[in-house]
């Protein structure tokens, strides 16, 4: 495990979401055209991190709170399943099943989604607002260990803040996590 504490430099506060069509554990695909609610929170994650675990219940309950505040929360998992196999997409539709999550989880097998949001590790949170500018990006709370003792809401300020077409309160936090686990790259 590879442990991250830096955000992300390839998108910057205020540019655009990048494009993406990802399937999904449900049968669907997810489409950067299809998301409707004026906020999105896109969210890399994976199943076998233990900082995206302890994560895993507070995003559900985050996520079923802002439902009706057109809020839409995307997870993906970019790792590669071939030495992660905890990650693979069979497993992830395990995991979204088990866990009900109350939104979407997506696949990005082949890392280009991923790479292009400058996702470094599980979880990494980026916020647009309804005309789908970068608000805000980096770690969900500032206690991944004790939920008890989270001292600054990141991700949960900043969804409303947007919701509310305000500026979130903090606009860049960094992610923590594990690394994301990239395929490794042929040379020729």
């Amino acid at each position: 495990m590879v442990l991250i504490n830096d955000n992300s430099t390839v998108l910057n506060i205020g540019d655009s979401l990048p494009h993406f069509s990802l399937p999904a554990t449900d049968g669907m695909t997810v489409d950067t055209r299809m998301i409707k609610d004026p906020v999105l929170a896109m969210i890399f994650t994976c199943n076998h991190c233990p900082y995206a675990q302890a994560y895993e219940d507070r995003l559900i309950d985050l996520g079923k709170r802002l439902d009706g505040e057109g809020v839409q929360i995307v997870l993906v998992s970019a790792n590669d399943a071939t030495g992660y196999p905890d990650d693979s997409f069979e497993q992830m539709k395990v995991k979204h099943d088990l866990k009900s999550y109350p939104f979407p989880y997506c696949y990005d097998e082949s890392q280009e989604v991923a790479r292009s949001f400058g996702a470094l590790c599980t979880p990494h949170c980026f916020v647009f607002d309804r005309e789908r500018i970068l608000k805000y990006k980096g770690r969900v709370d500032d206690n991944w260990q004790d939920p008890g003792n989270v001292r600054e809401h990141n991700l949960h300020d900043a969804l409303v803040a947007v919701s509310r077409d305000e500026d979130p309160p903090v606009t860049e936090a960094n992610a923590i996590g594990c690394s994301i686990k990239w395929k490794e790259v042929a040379s020729g």
